[in-house]
Parts: C-alpha cells; sequence; structure tokens
C-alpha cells in the first residue's frame, strides 16, 4: 500500500473483497457551499451511494494525510475548518508535505482514487477551459488528469461558468470519451441543455460499465465522461442561468479574482443572487449523480468479477 494514502477501514474492505467503492471530493464541502449545507450534502450523498449497494470513499488531506474515506466527524471537522486548502494535484505534495488540510479537486481526487484502486468517481462538475482563455490561459488541470488517469468521472457536464463548447472540443483532443446518460444534448451543470450536442449517449449503467471494461481492457488509459443531466424539476434553465453568469463574471474582473479562487467565487455569488436556487439545484444534481456513480460501479464489479 503507497504509506501517503490513509485508506478508512470500510473503504479497505471494500477494495480488498473487491466491492464497488465511489470516490468524492471534498472542495465541494471546504470550497463549493456554505455551512452546513456542505457537510448535510456531504452525509445525504454517502448515503445514497451505500443504499445503491456501494461503499462511499470522500478523499480529503488532514494534517498532511492523504485520507480515502472519511468518517462523519472527520467530514463535520473538514465542513467547518478555516483556511483549508483547494488542492489541485500540483499542490499535493506540498500539502502532504506542510502538514495542512485539503479539500481535493476533481484532478486531485481523481489521482488520489486511483492511486487506491478505485474506478469510478462522482462528482458535482467539472473543471474546464474557461471564459476568455483566449487572454488568460485559464484550463482546468481536471482535463489533463482525465486524459491519463483511469478514473471514471460522473458529473453534471462541466460547470456552466466555463466555456463548454472549447471544454469538449479541448476533451476530444486528450482521446476521452464523454458519454452523456439519457439524453442527445450535453447538460450544463444547472441546467439539462447546454445548447451542445453529445460527443455519445448511452441510457443504462450497466452499457457505461461495459464501455469502461472495454476501454481499460484495451489498455486506453485514461478517464471516461459520463455526464448526468440534473433532474428536470431541479434545473435552473439555461437562459435564466447564464444572466446570473454573467454579472458574475464581471464582478469578478472587478474584484480581480483569478486562478483556483475564481469556480468558489463564482459559485457563491451565483447563489446569492439567485437567492439559492442555484444551491438548491447544485445539491440536487450532486445527489443525482451519486446515485448513478453508484449504479454504474457496482455493475461494473459484476462485469469484472
Amino acid at each position: 500500500m503507497n504509506p501517503f494514502l490513509v485508506i478508512h477501514p470500510e473503504v479497505q474492505q471494500a477494495l480488498k473483497e473487491n466491492k464497488a467503492v465511489v470516490a468524492l471530493e471534498s472542495t465541494i464541502i471546504t470550497h463549493g457551499m456554505p455551512f452546513p449545507q456542505n457537510v448535510e450534502t456531504a452525509i445525504s450523498v454517502e448515503e445514497i451511494i451505500r443504499k445503491e449497494g456501494a461503499v462511499p470513499a470522500t478523499i480529503a488531506i488532514l494534517k498532511g494525510n492523504c485520507h480515502i474515506g472519511l468518517d462523519e466527524q472527520q467530514l463535520k471537522e473538514l465542513a467547518n475548518a478555516t483556511g483549508v486548502w483547494k488542492v489541485s494535484t500540483r499542490d499535493i505534495p506540498y500539502v502532504v508535505q506542510q502538514k495542512l488540510n485539503g479539500g481535493t479537486t476533481v484532478a486531485a481526487t481523481m489521482r488520489l482514487a486511483g492511486m487506491a484502486g478505485i474506478k469510478v468517481f462522482v462528482t458535482g462538475g467539472i473543471g474546464g477551459v474557461h471564459r476568455g482563455t483566449e487572454t488568460t490561459m485559464d484550463i482546468s488541470a481536471d482535463l489533463m488528469e482525465m486524459s491519463k488517469t483511469s478514473v471514471a468521472v460522473v458529473s453534471a457536464g462541466v460547470k456552466s461558468i466555463l466555456d463548454i463548447g472549447l471544454t469538449l472540443e479541448y476533451l476530444e483532443t486528450l482521446g476521452v470519451p464523454v458519454i452523456t446518460f439519457g439524453q442527445d444534448e450535453f447538460p450544463a451543470f444547472y441546467s439539462r441543455q447546454s445548447g451542445h450536442r453529445s460527443p455519445l449517449r448511452l441510457d443504462a449503467p450497466e452499457e457505461f460499465a461495459s464501455v469502461i471494461k472495454v476501454k481499460w481492457a484495451m489498455d486506453l488509459e485514461g478517464s471516461i465522461l459520463i455526464a448526468n443531466p440534473i433532474p428536470a424539476e431541479n434545473e435552473v434553465p439555461l437562459p435564466q442561468m447564464e444572466k446570473f453568469i454573467q454579472t458574475a463574471l464581471n464582478e469578478a474582473v472587478k474584484e480581480n479574482i483569478s486562478g483556483k479562487e475564481v469556480t468558489p467565487f463564482l459559485l457563491k455569488y451565483i447563489a446569492e443572487q439567485t437567492k439559492g436556487e442555484s444551491l438548491e439545484a447544485n445539491i440536487a444534481l450532486i445527489k443525482n449523480n451519486a446515485k448513478l456513480g453508484a449504479e454504474i460501479a457496482v455493475a461494473y464489479i459484476d462485469l469484472i468479477k
């Protein structure tokens, strides 16, 4: 076992017995949602995964230790903690060596999940190519990580604050399959529609599991992006959301927000402007993703046994 990983006994036992395990990121807890919704959502998501027959493994760095799976007390402490780092892949060695606390992004969670042997990861939405990247060169490390780490990612698409079209183009360049669940249009996080056709479509968890098995059996390294549209009753239509996004982007420029601080700032600003509607949508979509991710993880284990 990797000496830098602290694997929760429940997760360790599940991996040993070749049972389905689903990785979860922790920046949703530390940077994506306010208290107490962050910890309530984290606990609910883990319960959903267990209900579907898989074991949840929330990943975070606590006092320099890379934890693969947290207990409820650790979740609560992380949700209330201050000064927590937002950790992408490049930050891992520094945060570990300095014995700091860190919420792991999509990229960092994927890398640590892969090190632990977990094959399915659930998040809200992935990072991607930011709007205006022709001048900022702001492209999330999530995309590069997906090109080389063999962990399937279940999300509600790309965060709608980003340039979805360019993100899809970049994922194609990197050779990452993008498959949407149950519809032909790629979703836009808060919204079911993005205006972009999905490269691929599948309609059942078992189909996703089969594609995952084939990809890795052929030694085609890297992730598969599984785009799961937010439930219709919880979505915020794209035209309505786009107005709030543009206002938030303008405010970020005014306040000189850049780098890894951009996404948390935009999500918080949009939640305030929508009077909590976007936060409710965010919670609904991560729960929806947890259910599908657990179903895919269980189906994948059944295929490889």
